[in-house]
């Protein structure tokens, strides 16, 4: 069966120049190039482009396109089609440089011109900053001074930023006031590489797109949900960012809680830009910032200790390397979170999150409320689960339904049935890094899966109260959980008391 496109567009993107900051980086040999290519394999890139990489290392054109070449094979997630890569490579192009010297961006507007004019592309430029976030409104300011920012009708200018977006809110909301001195807010697309996952995409359709689910997806039907992102792997070689961050700036305050918004949204007036965006937001805006005291009621934090996993001896967190031996970062989160509208009232969301847990996974339950009638005795009631529909991020992607069906014979006994749906059903579909959908939106224009500043405020505004008190409160029994379990003890303590379990589903090839 033939490759299955990444996104659901037909058309290529604009025609444009792609400048990369950070071109010597990992984001971008891992990432960056192997998604572009990717897009141009599924004829989805422009058929006239031209890359343009900027980085302090040393080097010219004929270095670069030398240097991709031996990164595009280690790190492509398909077959490197000769023909293919060669046109890529030969619109590649690299300028060295400081992004603190206005030089630099003197250079790089004289170069986009030169390669506009070589190319006979139009004004179309994106600007990808692949650098470390305390770079970024330095970046916007230099091109804002060479009036690389300028659009005109016939001309888009775009700047694609990485989170964190802060660090807290006062921070994020400083950088927002730089970014808007010299950019408008429609010009700034802050990447989100989760919402790039198919079938993180796959919630509005499913939602929005069967009319069967809707009609229940409220408190009436549903009881709970619980969000899940679990990695088996501890912080390997970036001790030194995440003991800055921890796993609540890292995860929750952008991935998980922009899959909870999906999650909770009312539906849409349509199904791009604004008006999901719109919707978005104001399931974060009803996500009540909790007192100090639900605080300590409703949250729970964690550190990894040591652990045993396939016989194999793991470090404790704070013997990582680059983290400090006295660390008290959290590794480990688990929360109770209540949206407080109409649709959801009374609804808990429970969330967790955590590094050097039992399995990698990322999966959404979604637990309906009980039959209303024993019509089947008491004792089968209580053993019958309620039904459950839980949605596969990662590793493997796809859908789960428990329903309840009898057993074969005479005797009236019901079980629970999951009927399974995974993406390979689908045949064949093209390997992805998470960032094609995304570069495309951006090609296009389109802002759906981009954050708007509104919603990084709105998130800011649920998590920092929570960090000032765990800031206030040390935790005083690191580490509290041991490589390759499911996190501390408390975690289970938490959700217990609302009357529920913590699940684990694994999809059935």
């Amino acid at each position: 069966m033939s490759e299955q496109p990444l996104t659901g567009h037909e058309q290529p993107g604009d025609s444009c120049t792609i400048v990369i900051f950070g071109a010597s980086g990992d984001l971008t040999k891992r990432k960056l190039l192997p998604a572009l290519y990717n897009l141009k394999a599924l004829k989805l890139l422009p058929a006239n482009f031209a890359v343009i990489g900027v980085a302090v290392t040393d080097g010219d054109d004929a270095a670069y396109r030398k240097t991709i070449t031996t990164d595009i094979k280690e790190f492509a997630t398909r077959p490197v089609d000769d023909a293919e890569w060669d046109d890529f490579a030969k619109r590649s192009h690299y300028i060295p440089g400081d992004i603190n010297s206005l030089d630099t961006f003197k250079t790089l507007s004289a170069k986009i011109t030169e390669v506009q004019t070589a190319w006979k592309l139009p004004g179309n430029v994106l600007f990808y900053l692949a650098v470390a976030p305390r770079f970024f409104a330095k970046v916007v300011e230099q091109l804002h001074a060479v009036s690389l920012t300028n659009q005109t009708p016939e001309a888009w200018r775009r700047v694609i930023i990485e989170k964190p977006f802060g660090h807290d809110l006062t921070s994020a909301r400083e950088l927002n006031c730089d970014l808007s001195k010299h950019i408008e807010e429609s010009q700034i697309y802050r990447i989100d590489h989760y919402l790039g996952k198919e079938t993180v995409q796959n919630i509005m359709v499913f939602r929005f797109g069967n009319s069967v689910f809707e009609p229940i997806w409220n408190r009436r039907y549903i009881e709970y949900v619980q969000i899940t992102v679990a990695e088996e792997l501890g912080v390997e070689l970036r001790g030194g960012y995440y003991d800055q961050s921890g796993v609540v700036r890292d995860m929750v305050q952008n991935h998980i809680l922009s899959v909870l918004s999906l999650i909770a949204m009312e539906p849409p007036s349509s199904i791009t830009g604004d008006s999901v965006r719109n919707e978005k937001v104001k399931v974060l805006e009803s996500i009540r910032p909790m007192t100090p005291e639900e605080i300590i009621s409703n949250t729970v934090r964690g550190q990894y200790g040591e652990g045993i996993v396939n016989g194999k001896s793991l470090p404790a967190y704070r013997n990582e390397p680059d983290v400090d031996p006295n660390s008290n970062t959290e590794t480990f989160v688990a929360m109770k979170l209540m949206v407080e509208n109409w649709r959801w009232a009374e609804v808990p969301f429970f969330i967790r999150s955590g590094k050097r847990l039992a399995a990698h996974t990322t999966q959404i339950v979604i637990g309906f409320r009980r039959a209303p009638l024993l019509l089947f005795g008491a004792q089968m009631q209580d053993d019958l689960d309620p039904n459950r529909l839980v949605i596969h991020v990662q590793p493997d992607e796809g859908i789960t339904l428990d329903i309840r069906a009898k057993k074969p014979g005479p005797n009236l006994n019901v079980a629970s049935v999951p009927l399974d749906f995974s993406y390979a059903d689908f045949g064949e579909h093209a390997a992805a890094t998470g960032y094609e959908t995304l570069l495309y939106d951006c090609m296009v224009g389109d802002t759906t899966l981009f954050h708007r500043y509104d919603s990084v405020d709105a998130s800011w505004r649920i998590v920092d109260p929570i960090l000032d008190v765990w800031q206030a409160l040390h935790a005083r029994d690191y580490p509290n959980y041991a490589a390759g379990s499911w996190g501390p003890a408390a975690a289970d303590a938490l959700i217990r008391k609302s009357g529920h379990e913590w699940h684990h589903y694994l999809l059935k090839a």
